[in-house]
C-alpha cells in the first residue's frame, strides 16, 4: 500500500482529511509540530517535525510516498520554509506532492500571499516530485472570524464578488486524490463554492443563518489601514489582511469552478450549506 503523509492534521481541513482516510481502512503518517495534538486516529502514526526545520523533515518524511502538503502560517518566512520542507520531501524519497494553494495563485496576486503560493507551486513545478495543486478561494467558514465583536464586516472590496468554499469540500477533495494520486497527476484543480458573493451577500446569509446581526462597511484603502492600527501588526500582515479584500474588488476571487462537483460527484456546498450546525 502507499505510504500517504498528511500535514496540517491539527487544523480543520488537514484533520478532516486524516479522518476520511481512517474511516476508510486507510493507514497514514501526521507529520505535526507536536506529537501530543495530532488527532487520535486508529490507523495513523505520527512523525514531528516542522517546515523550517528541513533534517527533522527527511527524517519524518522517509518512507512516504505520497504527501499533503497544507501551507505553512502566515509569515515573511513562508516561501523560504516551504523550499526547505520540499528539498527534504524530495531528499525523503517523495514521489507525488499534493499541495494545497490558493485560486489565482500568480506572483502578480493582488492577494499578498497568493504570491507565496505561486511561489511554492513553482519549486515543487521544478523538484523531480510528481505534482497537483488544489487551489482553494477564501474558506466560507473563515468569514465569521472577518467580523468585529459587533459583527461588522469592514474593507476595501466594494461590490466585488468572491465564491467562498468549504473547507468540508476540500478536505473531501484531498482525500479523494490522496486515494488515486495517479490519475491526478500534473493537474491543477480551481476549488470554489456554487455561487459568486458580494460581502453584503455574505452579511445577509450569515445574520440568517447565525441569528447574530452582520454587516459590510466599504472602505477606502487608508480608511483599512487605520482601522487595523489597532493589532499593532507588522506592515507585511496588515497588507495581506487589506488585500484580500482588494482581491475581491478587483474579480481575482468571482470566478465559480465546477471541479469539486467533478471530482466528489456532488454539488460543492454553498455558503449557507457550510455555515450550518452539524
Amino acid at each position: 500500500m502507499t505510504v500517504l503523509g498528511i500535514t496540517g492534521s491539527t487544523g480543520r481541513i488537514g484533520g478532516l482529511i486524516a479522518r476520511h482516510l481512517d474511516t476508510a481502512g486507510i493507514p497514514a503518517r501526521l507529520l505535526v509540530r507536536e506529537r501530543s495534538r495530532a488527532p487520535k486516529l486508529f490507523l495513523a502514526k505520527v512523525g514531528v517535525c516542522s517546515y523550517d526545520d528541513a533534517e527533522a523533515s527527511r527524517k519524518a518524511l522517509d518512507g512516504v510516498e505520497v504527501l499533503f502538503m497544507a501551507s505553512d502560517h502566515e509569515s515573511p518566512d513562508r516561501v523560504d520554509e516551504h523550499r526547505a520542507f520540499i528539498g527534504a520531501a524530495a531528499a525523503a524519497g517523495v514521489r507525488h506532492v499534493i499541495y494545497l494553494s490558493f485560486i489565482g495563485a500568480s506572483a502578480r496576486s493582488v492577494f499578498t500571499l497568493a504570491r507565496d503560493h505561486a511561489a511554492t507551486e513553482e519549486y515543487i513545478r521544478n523538484s523531480a516530485m510528481t505534482w497537483t495543486f488544489l487551489r482553494d478561494n477564501l474558506c466560507s467558514e473563515m468569514f465569521p472570524h472577518f467580523a468585529d465583536s459587533e459583527g461588522v464586516i469592514r474593507g476595501p472590496a466594494g461590490p466585488g464578488r468572491v465564491a467562498p468554499v468549504s473547507q468540508i469540500d476540500v478536505a473531501a477533495v484531498a482525500a479523494t486524490i490522496l486515494r488515486d494520486p495517479q490519475t491526478h497527476s500534473h493537474s491543477t484543480y480551481d476549488l470554489t463554492g456554487p455561487e459568486a458573493l458580494t460581502l453584503t451577500e455574505i452579511a445577509a446569509i450569515l445574520t440568517r443563518v447565525t441569528g447574530k446581526p452582520y454587516t459590510f462597511v466599504n472602505e477606502t484603502l487608508a480608511e483599512a489601514r487605520a482601522s487595523r492600527a489597532h493589532y499593532g501588526a507588522p506592515d507585511w500582515q496588515v497588507d495581506a489582511w487589506i488585500s484580500t479584500y482588494t482581491a475581491i474588488r478587483d474579480g481575482e476571487l468571482n470566478a465559480v469552478s465546477s471541479d469539486i462537483g467533478r471530482l466528489l460527484g456532488r454539488p460543492a456546498l454553498g455558503f449557507a450549506q457550510a455555515l450550518a450546525p452539524r
